[in-house]
């Protein structure tokens, strides 16, 4: 059992080092920090969404940004398309499963929002429905998927592919993804020095 243990710890290290050197990740993690800080200067909002672990990794992420990161701030606007369930029980019965996030973009996104759509393999129909509600409503959008991009790297205005096949390394790294945005979006606007970095 410890043989397993400690060869999942080496493969999640050994994704992180491989990352070090993915030039593409790094700077789309850039350019997604730049889009959301400057969403947020301008009193827009960010919206996340996926199914499973990335319903939760998308919570997770607008739960950091609502409430606060590293240190006492005012809250940030985001929201989780995951978590009402009678929104979700009623757009899934009378509309179905693939426009869950499709409908609520329409209702809630405005023109200047950003989006954020969480998949490890970038093929769910209901991300790529809301990709393209997004596109109609000048919604911005990001993608965090898994190695191939699949149907959501040509509908994404940045697509992060993180460099593995293995959805559990995928989603680790991920949520690392997240709190590296949060953490530069918090700097960038409230400037207080953190002292980890």
């Amino acid at each position: 059992m410890q043989t397993i243990i400690k060869n999942q710890i080496r493969s999640s290290i050994a994704l992180k080092q491989k990352l070090l050197e993915e030039q593409t990740v790094l700077s789309g993690i850039e350019k997604a920090v730049l889009l959301i800080t400057s969403a947020f200067r301008n009193n827009q909002k960010i919206l996340l969404a996926g199914n499973g672990g990335s319903a939760a990794d998308a919570q997770h992420i607008a739960g950091e940004l609502v409430n606060r990161f590293y240190f006492d701030r005012p809250g940030l606007p985001a929201i989780a398309l995951t978590t009402d369930t009678s929104v979700l029980t009623a757009i899934g019965n009378d509309y179905g499963f693939v426009k869950l996030f499709a409908r609520q973009i329409k209702a809630l996104g405005n023109s200047g929002d950003v989006f954020i759509g969480i998949s490890t393999s970038g093929n769910s129909p209901n991300m790529i429905e809301a990709f393209n509600v997004c596109k109609e409503k000048g919604i911005v959008t990001i993608g965090l998927t898994g190695l191939s991009g699949g149907l959501m790297k040509d509908l994404c205005d940045i697509c992060i592919s993180v460099p593995s096949d293995e959805t559990p390394r995928i989603q680790e790294t991920q949520i690392l993804i997240g709190h590296i945005i949060c953490c530069i979006v918090e700097e960038e606007l409230f400037g207080r020095p953190n002292p980890l970095i």
